[in-house]
């Protein structure tokens, strides 16, 4: 097993070091990924280095996967143009304080625009 010495001042790099491209793009076709795990162990090494090629879907997407992005897309908006409105800031930052301290409030501002909009897409997108 190889192991990543780091010089001083990095204490770890975590992430995608190198990303597969789009179709088109002039990039790499594997990705690089590291790892930093911190644990109580004995075991000082806790970073790994994995390399994974691109990987092409070969099945359609499912319904649910179509009405999952389709939402995501209409409350990403719903969110862009509610946390804009300067009619409504006031009233969206009462009712954010409000409910922060209670038990399963959201705990940002944005995660409470993302909860609020979800709910009034699905109350007028039911799906049966």
């Amino acid at each position: 097993m190889a192991k990543v010495v780091w010089m001083s001042g990095i204490e770890y790099v975590s992430g995608a070091l190198c990303k597969c491209g789009k179709k088109g793009q002039h990039t790499h076709d594997k990705m690089l990924l590291a790892t930093h795990r911190r644990a109580a162990t004995t075991n000082p090494d806790c970073n790994r280095l994995y390399v994974r090629s691109q990987v092409t879907r070969k099945t359609a997407p499912t319904e649910d996967e179509l009405f999952a992005r389709i939402r995501f897309t209409a409350v990403a908006a719903m969110v862009r143009t509610r946390s804009r409105d300067l009619s409504k800031i006031t009233q969206d930052q009462m009712a954010f304080i409000a409910q922060k301290d209670l038990a399963g409030g959201k705990k940002t501002m944005k995660a409470w625009y993302w909860m609020t909009c979800g709910n009034e897409y699905d109350a007028q997108h039911p799906r049966g």
